[in-house]
């Protein structure tokens, strides 16, 4: 009896040691939450919510303590005070999401200094993470998908000519660059460059797309942060005739995210985007995916690419808790469990390149088409497998820096 007793006191004591290892990791969460582009916080925020719900028992005893802070918008302004607040105030042990490039790039230093990392789940532009050795990306670059799409509209879709329209901030200037370079690359012609409003306000399209539709490029490359602009972009294209003239409306996946693709009719179809996700894709981690968004936001709601991005983020977030055995306070040990994490999520195959920091995935050409059932919906033409950011492969300017 007294060898049972003293067995079943080890034992508890054993118990109550593991409890008291167990941690509670905070994860500060910056995503527009409110102003025009707060539709885009929301197909992230969704996508969080349902991977801490479906998934909190995967880091047990550890437990996530999310605190949400509005980006604010998309100028920056704003971002490092937000950044500085959760990691002084709210003791954010990392930042995940931000919408917006120029609020990553305004807060790189207030992650250098803190020694925080940051997750990025979309901002694009490529040289964000060579601005601190804190901060990889789960999401993408602007060159993942526009240089690739560039050879594609020069080699693929018999472009000789393309003009290009941008949203006037960095990713957008980002966006065109990567795409010319790529197209030109391939024996294209860029004849036309044009700013296009910046992306606080949706602008009218118009003058824009008239400029373009009398110049008759045989493509027109879009780069717009995707949400209202999206709509935008297509109601004007179809408006205006463009397809019936002859020329074909390219870019990046932004241009059809699957939150907006319902209603833009069928001014979509034929719409050829490069990208790393629609709601469509045929694997079983998207079938599941897909189902799980369903039951929980109803069948009318879509993940789209930001989804997807943020969903696999969350995922990077909960494999470093268990990796770490939640002590997620060294951020240098942070950013090294998260250089060369893997999973095969709703995009396939993806990855943290460890000598970049930025994202590895698939990207596939994409075309708008009516679906059996009535429903527009993505088609893939064709994958380019595991692709890395090009920019920084090439060290094309500042993405020849190193951090």
């Amino acid at each position: 009896m007294r060898l049972l007793t003293s067995l079943g006191i080890a034992a508890l004591a054993v118990g109550l040691g593991a409890a008291a290892q167990a941690e509670t990791v905070k994860v500060g969460i910056m995503l527009p939450f409110s102003g025009v582009n707060a539709d885009l916080g929301d197909a992230q925020k969704k996508a969080f919510d349902l991977y801490l719900k479906l998934h909190a028992k995967d880091i047990a005893p550890h437990k996530v303590e999310v605190v949400e802070r509005d980006e604010g918008p998309p100028s920056g302004a704003n971002a490092k005070t937000v950044a500085t607040e959760l990691i002084t105030r709210d003791k954010a042990q990392i930042i995940v999401g931000v919408v917006f490039s120029p609020s990553a790039i305004a807060i790189a230093p207030v992650m250098s200094q803190a020694k925080v990392p940051l997750l990025i789940s979309n901002a694009g532009t490529a040289w964000i993470t060579t601005l601190s050795p804190y901060i990889a990306r789960l999401s993408f670059s602007m060159w993942h998908p526009a240089f690739p799409m560039g050879t594609y509209a020069a080699k693929s879709l018999g472009c000789k000519t393309a003009a290009m329209g941008y949203t006037d901030f960095p990713p957008g200037k980002d966006s065109t660059e990567a795409f010319k370079t790529g197209f030109e690359a391939a024996g294209g012609k860029v004849v036309d460059t044009i700013p296009m409003g910046n992306p606080a306000q949706v602008p009218d399209f118009t003058p824009f797309f008239s400029r373009v539709k009398d110049a008759k490029p045989d493509c027109f490359y879009v780069f717009i942060p995707s949400g209202n602009h999206a709509a935008g972009v297509v109601k004007t294209f179809g408006e205006l005739g463009m397809r019936q003239a002859g020329i074909k409306l390219i870019g990046p996946m932004d241009v059809v995210p699957d939150t907006k693709l319902q209603d833009m009719g069928d001014a979509a179809i034929g719409t050829i985007v490069m990208g790393h996700y629609a709601a469509d894709l045929d694997n079983a981690a998207n079938k599941q995916f897909v189902k799980a968004w369903h039951d929980a936001y109803g069948p009318n709601n879509h993940p789209d690419f930001m989804s997807a991005a943020a969903w696999d983020s969350m995922h990077a977030v909960f494999d470093t808790i268990k990796k770490l055995n939640g002590k997620l306070d060294d951020g240098e040990k942070v950013i090294a469990a998260l250089k060369g994490w893997s999973t095969d999520g709703p995009r396939g195959r993806v990855s943290i390149d460890p000598d970049t920091r930025d994202v590895i995935q698939d990207e596939r050409a994409m075309e708008v088409y009516r679906k059996p059932d009535g429903k527009l919906g993505l088609k893939v033409l064709g994958t380019i497998a595991q692709v890395k950011d090009q920019c920084k492969a090439q060290k094309i300017g500042r993405c020849g820096q190193t951090q």
